[in-house]
């Protein structure tokens, strides 16, 4: 099941294809998009929000906690079936909220879920052994370890070829392009990857 999680950072302006996934909706994030997308529960402390947003949400969280709103939310989406994820409004805004939000993508990998944060130019995501870049052809893909050494195993169709491993605080894997429809990236680590896809 999809499932989405709206943000109160940097609004979204692009239409989201909610279909029949669930939405998760955190907080302040309920300004931009209560009229942009259907949202199925509001989640939070609700500390930046001036109005009862709707649906009611089911439990009013301490402004005060160990979790931040999306955290909970990633959690609660997760519990409730998800196994792919998008995340709406994680970027901009302040910048150790945006910094949380890409854990947000390492800890849904390690829960086996796919987890993408969207942003107004980019897909950022987390992965691991083989990964799958043909659909992003014509575009920057850069490639960061995540949590530790990256250990790169093989790639194929893309501009550049990477080193043998990337350490934790290199940046060599910055500004490649994916070139064709077969483009993947095998490794061993965890790989954060960010594709700039322009305005959209």
């Amino acid at each position: 099941m999809k499932g989405i999680i709206l943000l109160n950072g940097e609004p979204y302006p692009y239409a989201i294809n909610a279909g029949n996934a669930l939405v998760y909706c955190c907080d302040g994030a309920y300004k931009w998009a209560k009229s942009k997308v259907r949202i199925d529960k509001n989640i939070g402390d609700f500390d930046s929000l001036d109005e009862v947003p709707y649906p009611p949400p089911e439990e009013v969280y301490p402004a005060e906690k160990n979790f931040t709103d999306g955290e909970i939310a990633l959690k609660k989406i997760i519990e409730a079936g998800a196994d792919e994820i998008e995340i709406y409004g994680g970027g901009g805004g302040r910048e150790d909220h945006f910094l949380g939000n890409l854990q947000l993508l390492y800890k849904a990998l390690a829960r086996g879920v796919k987890c993408t944060l969207i942003t107004h130019n980019s897909r950022i995501f987390a992965a691991t052994g083989k990964i799958f870049l043909g659909k992003y052809a014509g575009k920057t893909i850069s490639v960061l370890p995540f949590g530790g050494t990256l250990h790169i195993i093989e790639s194929k169709g893309l501009k550049y070829e990477y080193p043998a491993s990337i350490s934790y605080g290199e940046c060599r894997g910055i500004s490649n392009i994916s070139e064709t429809a077969e483009a993947f990236l095998s490794v061993r680590g965890t790989a954060l990857i960010i594709v700039n896809l322009g305005e959209v």
